[in-house]
């Protein structure tokens, strides 16, 4: 059952595609960004969002997703050995400060890998959900192909930089919108603090850390993943919410400079010119009219449709009603004898240009037919028809006579 709904998940994400984004410039550092409107499923910004780069520890989503779809209890108990920490102080890798020797749950390295980032709780659990740590890279680039993450592979778990080791932005955030449905994962990824089961120690978001660092004020931010490479640059793939919409930004390459957290302050900057400058806006009320249409020889001289919803759209706060374009293609009368249930056509609702929705036109209202207004509307065809009807009768009625005269 598990392995049929993140099925079900996947598919939904391979063929819900994602809505472009208008041309909007901002003045950010990172060299590749998009953010997604995750409501409308609908691309609200992008830079370089399809370029193959790499993701640094970006790359942990996928490790933390491979983890949760290959265990069933995240309590199982293992210990950490000293090859679950080989090589990652020559790297210079991130780590959450695991110890060789100390029994650590699944759930506590999850943790580990997600909110200080661990390259040490990676590789433990390389060790522990499969059989080897070619094994699990492996399922990391099967997940991708599941996903339809087309540009995306994988070398490692950890995300540090390798030859082939690449994404794009748009990959990422279609990643991350996957790991938020599993309710275990979004729970760590907006957590701030985490103490391991034992009550060893505790490990802090670095996410959050920033924040505070950096006195950034961004309530609207819910958690996220960071990461930093040299060739990645610094990174931030993250989710936000704020007047009833929620968001998605993945960005990369942002440069680094001293203490300087780019990758924040670009998020900062394209979270706040959204929140800024759009708003959900009522498009349609339930109970609107949409659209009349007049009929054909029916007693119903018209009949008016009307939205059976509410409809609210992303838009700019200065939008107006008056703004809307609204055209109709399809019947432009409604036969008598046309049945309850028949579409009639679509109207299509535009806001500059942009095709907002899209409603059917369906008639729910049984129609009567009207002889008065047809024998109206057919005068000459009637009256034409009445004389050769009655042409015929006299020549029948002088045929009879004829005979009658005859015998």
């Amino acid at each position: 059952m598990k392995k049929i709904f993140y099925l079900f998940l996947s598919l939904c994400l391979i063929f819900l595609p994602l809505k472009k984004a208008s041309a909007i410039e901002l003045d950010i550092t990172s060299n590749n960004a998009i953010l997604i409107n995750q409501d409308e499923q609908k691309v609200l910004y992008e830079k370089n969002a399809q370029e193959v780069v790499p993701i640094a520890s970006l790359t942990k989503i996928m490790t933390a997703i491979i983890t949760i779809e290959n265990i069933d209890n995240l309590d199982t108990e293992i210990t950490i050995t000293s090859s679950d920490l080989k090589g990652l102080k020559e790297a210079n890798a991130a780590v959450a400060g695991f110890r060789v020797g100390q029994k650590v749950t699944i759930r506590d390295l999850l943790y580990g890998l997600l909110l200080p980032s661990g390259a040490d709780a990676a590789q433990t659990l390389t060790r522990n959900v499969t059989n080897n740590r070619e094994e699990f890279i492996e399922k990391m680039n099967e997940k991708a192909k599941e996903l339809n993450l087309q540009n995306t592979h994988f070398k490692n778990e950890t995300g540090l930089d390798a030859e082939g080791h690449v994404s794009t932005v748009e990959e990422v955030a279609k990643m991350l919108e996957y790991a938020l449905q599993n309710k275990e994962l979004k729970t760590i990824l907006t957590s701030k603090r985490y103490t391991m089961h034992d009550g060893s120690f505790s490990v802090i978001s670095t996410l959050y850390r920033n924040i505070q660092r950096n006195s950034l004020n961004m309530d609207y931010l819910l958690g996220g993943k960071t990461g930093t490479t040299d060739k990645a640059g610094l990174c931030l793939a993250s989710i936000a919410s704020k007047n009833g919409t929620n968001y998605i930004l993945v960005t990369v390459k942002a440069p680094q400079e001293g203490n300087k957290a780019n990758n924040f302050l670009d998020a900062k900057t394209i979270y706040e010119y959204f929140i800024d400058h759009y708003q959900n806006q009522l498009v349609i009320e339930e109970g609107e009219k949409i659209l009349t249409l007049p009929t054909r020889f029916a007693k119903e001289n018209e009949i008016t449709f009307y939205s059976d919803k509410t409809w609210v759209k992303y838009l700019p706060k200065e939008f107006t009603k008056e703004d809307l374009k609204i055209e109709y293609s399809g019947e432009e009368k409604i036969n008598y004898n046309t049945l309850v249930g028949s579409q009639l056509g679509t109207v299509n609702i535009y806001y500059q240009d942009e095709l907002l929705k899209t409603i059917e036109i369906v008639l729910n209202t049984e129609l009567h037919f009207d002889l008065i207004k047809y024998l109206n509307v057919h005068k000459i065809e009637v009256i034409s028809c009445s004389i050769i009807i009655l042409i015929i009768i006299l020549w029948i009625i002088r045929k009879i006579k004829k005979r009658k005269k005859s015998v």
